[in-house]
C-alpha cells in the first residue's frame, strides 16, 4: 500500500496540470484492472484529465442497488510548489496522501483483497473517480450523477477525521463575481464628474457580509477585492470574488437573492455606477437523512471491528462530490480515508497505522452487503 501511495503521491496531479493526472490515472487503472473482476473505463475530458469508472462484473450486469464508492485524483499543489513522497516514522507526507490519494489507496486494496478471496463477483460495485473535484466538480458532478444513478448507496474516500469520524452532513457551497463599473474621472479637476465604483463595491460587501448568519449556518465572505487605477483617478471599474456556505439548500437560494439584493442596493447609494452578481450555488449540501444515517451505523460496525473509532463527525464546512451524490438521493457518507491532518497545506499527511484498518472496514462493509443488504447491528 505504501509502494502504491508513493508512486501516486510522486505524480503531480494539481488539477490544473491534465497531463499528471492523466498518469495518474494510468496507474490507478492499471492497478484495478489487474484485479480479476473488475472492468475500467476512461472518461476522456477536454479540460481536465480523464476521470475513470471502475466496476465489477455484477455491477455492469445490473447497475441498479450497487455500492457507489468515489473518489478524486486532483490535487490542490501546482507542479513545483510542494512535491515528493516521504515517510516520517509513524507518518507519511505529501501533496495528496491525505486528500485523497490514501483514500484511493484505501477503496483500491479493499477491491484487491476481495479479488483475492474470490467474493467479487458477487459484489454490485463501482468505483468512480473524477479528475476536478478540487474545483468544484463542473465534469464530475454530472458524471457521478450518470455512472452511479441507481446506487444503493455511496461511500466517499475524503480525507479520514481525527478519531476516524464518519461525515454524515457538509455545508453546501457557492461563490459569486460582483463586478462594479462607474465613471472615471480626475480627482482632483473634475472629482464630481467621476461615478466611483469601488464606493459602490465598499456598499455591496458591507451588505453581503451581513448575511452571515452564525446561528443559522450561514456564511459570507468577501475574500478578493480589486480595481481602480490609482489614488488620483476616480475608479470606474471593481471586482470582488465572494465565497458562501450554508446547511440547508433554502438558504443557499436566500444567498444569492440577498446578494442580488444588495447589489441593486449598492448602485443605488452611488449614482452613476452598477453592481453586476454572477452568482451560482456550486455544491448542495450533504444533507443528514434517516437513510444516511442508517448508512453510517451500518459502516460504523465494521469500523468498530477493525479497531478504528467509529463517531459521528459534526457538521463539515467544506463541500465533497459526497454533496453530488447525495443530491440524486443516494444515502452518502465521507471521511473514509486513512486518518490524517494538514490537507490543503504543506504539512499534509496520514497516520500510516490507519491504513490496513480502513480497508479492512470497507472489504467487510461491502462483504456484508454482498452477503444478506447490511451489517448494522
Amino acid at each position: 500500500m505504501l509502494a502504491l501511495l508513493e508512486r501516486l503521491v510522486n505524480l503531480n496531479s494539481f488539477t490544473g496540470n491534465p497531463r499528471g493526472g492523466d498518469a495518474v490515472g494510468e496507474v490507478i487503472a492499471s492497478e484495478l484492472s489487474a484485479i480479476p473482476g473488475l472492468h475500467a473505463r476512461r472518461l476522456a475530458s477536454a479540460r481536465f484529465a480523464a476521470h475513470w469508472v471502475i466496476e465489477s462484473e455484477a455491477a455492469k450486469a445490473s447497475p441498479a442497488g450497487h455500492v457507489a464508492l468515489v473518489g478524486h485524483l486532483d490535487t490542490v499543489f501546482p507542479p513545483g510548489t510542494f512535491e515528493g513522497f516521504r515517510l516520517d516514522g509513524e507518518l507519511a507526507r505529501g501533496p495528496g496522501v491525505l486528500d485523497m490519494k490514501g483514500g484511493l489507496v484505501v477503496a483500491i486494496e479493499a477491491l484487491r483483497a476481495l479479488g483475492t478471496i474470490g467474493a467479487l463477483p458477487e459484489i454490485q460495485v463501482r468505483f468512480a473517480i473524477v479528475s476536478d473535484e478540487e474545483v468544484g466538480s463542473p465534469e464530475g458532478r454530472p458524471l457521478l450523477q450518470r455512472e452511479l444513478a441507481g446506487a444503493a448507496c455511496a461511500l466517499v474516500f475524503e480525507a479520514g477525521r481525527d478519531g476516524d469520524r464518519i461525515i454524515t452532513a457538509r455545508k453546501g457551497t457557492g461563490g459569486a463575481t460582483v463586478r462594479a463599473t462607474g465613471r472615471a474621472a480626475h480627482a482632483g479637476n473634475a472629482h464630481q464628474q467621476g461615478a466611483n465604483a469601488i464606493w459602490a463595491l465598499a456598499r455591496f460587501i458591507d451588505r453581503a457580509q451581513r448575511l452571515t448568519d452564525y446561528a443559522r449556518g450561514v456564511t459570507v465572505n468577501v475574500g478578493k477585492v480589486s480595481g481602480g487605477q490609482g489614488r488620483n483617478t476616480v475608479p470606474d471599474a471593481a471586482e470582488a470574488g465572494v465565497d458562501f456556505r450554508f446547511v440547508g439548500l433554502e438558504d443557499g437560494e436566500a444567498i444569492l437573492a440577498g446578494l442580488s439584493a444588495a447589489a441593486h442596493e449598492a448602485a443605488v447609494e452611488v449614482p452613476g455606477t452598477a453592481v453586476e452578481v454572477d452568482s451560482e450555488i456550486s455544491r448542495s449540501p450533504l444533507e443528514r437523512t434517516e437513510a444516511s444515517a442508517a448508512l453510517y451505523r451500518e459502516y460504523a460496525v465494521c469500523a468498530r471491528a477493525a479497531g478504528l473509532g467509529d463517531a459521528e463527525a459534526p457538521l463539515i464546512g467544506g463541500g465533497s462530490d459526497a454533496s453530488t451524490t447525495a443530491e440524486i438521493g443516494i444515502p452518502s457518507i465521507d471521511g473514509l480515508g486513512p486518518r490524517g491532518s494538514g490537507f490543503h497545506t504543506k504539512d499534509e499527511l496520514i497516520e500510516v497505522k490507519t491504513l490496513v484498518p480502513k480497508v479492512e472496514a470497507l472489504a467487510a462493509f461491502l462483504l456484508g452487503r454482498a452477503s444478506g443488504g447490511g451489517t448494522e447491528t
